[in-house]
């Protein structure tokens, strides 16, 4: 799988601009602001429809503009695939895999196996538990669609129990077998979902502390801990003992909706105890195990973004990730810099064929 041709119109601050890419390393040089992210958010929005950092679709339209669209041709099993993401105000968002419209979106998702790195990453850190329980999600989901839709539908579900919580404090009224049936429901699908994580992660977690070794020289100690409490009850009983505390609060407690995955450095929370190189380290590593994760489901080397990359690595760490991209770990890349001089000195270590391009 490679990304061979890319155009983009009224993408954010571009306004018409066509590549061609080579088939292993692509890089895109220039000033803080001049777009080398938005091209690479751009090839993200392809493979899953969205943009990775501006969740309002409307957002990617460039400031006076109406729509945007991005065009692009992949080769797949020797075949050239075409897909096109679209945007007009107003409307809905459109993609499209050879000139033929997609029903759902959940179709397109795994198509084009593809793994971002950037320095927004550090969200995973410093954030809620809801952006680490996305991340271990979005992994599962792009090789599960079942899994996908039990997500969608355990989250209906919370949201209505949730309004009957406040329906009944409301009303000052309380009917426990209508709130059965949801619990009920929460149980069934909230159980699958969290022996799906406790398995992905009992595979997963192996391959985060391989890279996470390569790329420090083993100089420290790396965990993930899976924080769910569905590990000492079960939901049935969950939801059995916290009802009253639900009724008081007027929403759900209890579930895999609060599951969590602790960072932790020396057996330390990474966010207090790591410096930035060490988080960064540990940042990509989790990617680069997100990477090798979807290469073995999809049978497929994924395409790799790497977003300002080199910023807070030392040199050593930098060399560390390039003998993997010489070593054929990695198929396709994009990488964005600031500087070229430095770019170009690490790339051409590799002895692969690379593009520059200069914004």
């Amino acid at each position: 799988m490679f990304l061979k041709q890319l155009t983009l119109l009224n993408y954010k601050n571009i306004s018409n601009q066509s590549f061609d890419f080579e088939s292993k390393i692509n890089c895109f040089i220039g000033k803080n602001g001049v777009g080398k992210t938005n091209i690479l958010d751009a090839i993200y929005h392809l493979a899953y429809g969205k943009s990775y950092f501006n969740p309002l679709s409307t957002q990617n339209i460039k400031h006076n503009e109406d729509f945007f669209l991005i065009d692009a041709t992949f080769i797949k099993n020797e075949k050239e695939e075409k897909i096109a993401c679209s945007l007009k105000k107003g409307q809905k968002k459109i993609v499209k895999r050879n000139n033929k419209n997609y029903e759902k979106l959940s179709e397109h998702i795994g198509f084009i196996p593809l793994v971002i790195i950037s320095p927004s990453d550090t969200d995973l850190i410093i954030e809620g538990s809801e952006t680490r329980r996305k991340f271990i999600d979005s992994v599962i989901s792009i090789s599960d669609s079942h899994y996908l839709n039990q997500l969608i539908q355990y989250q209906k579900l919370v949201s209505q129990r949730n309004a009957l919580l406040k329906y009944f404090a409301l009303n000052q009224t309380f009917d426990k077998d209508n709130l059965a049936i949801y619990e009920e429901q929460l149980t069934s699908i909230g159980t699958a979902i969290f022996e799906k994580r406790k398995h992905f992660l009992e595979s997963f977690i192996p391959i985060f502390k391989k890279y996470y070794n390569i790329i420090s020289d083993e100089s420290e100690q790396v965990h993930l801990v899976y924080q769910s409490q569905l590990i000492e009850n079960d939901l049935a009983t969950l939801f059995k003992e916290n009802l009253n505390k639900d009724r008081a609060l007027q929403y759900t407690s209890s579930g895999i909706h609060k599951d969590d995955l602790s960072f932790e450095i020396d057996e330390y929370p990474i966010k207090k105890f790591g410096s930035q190189g060490q988080q960064k380290s540990f940042l990509i590593a989790l990617k680069l195990a997100q990477f090798e994760f979807i290469k073995e489901k999809s049978g497929e080397l994924p395409i790799l973004l790497f977003d300002d990359i080199f910023d807070k690595l030392d040199s050593s760490r930098v060399e560390k990730i390039i003998t993997m991209v010489n070593d054929d770990v990695f198929g396709q890349i994009f990488i964005s810099d600031t500087h070229e001089e430095r770019t170009e000195t690490i790339i051409q270590t590799t002895e692969q064929s690379y593009s520059i391009f200069n914004l």
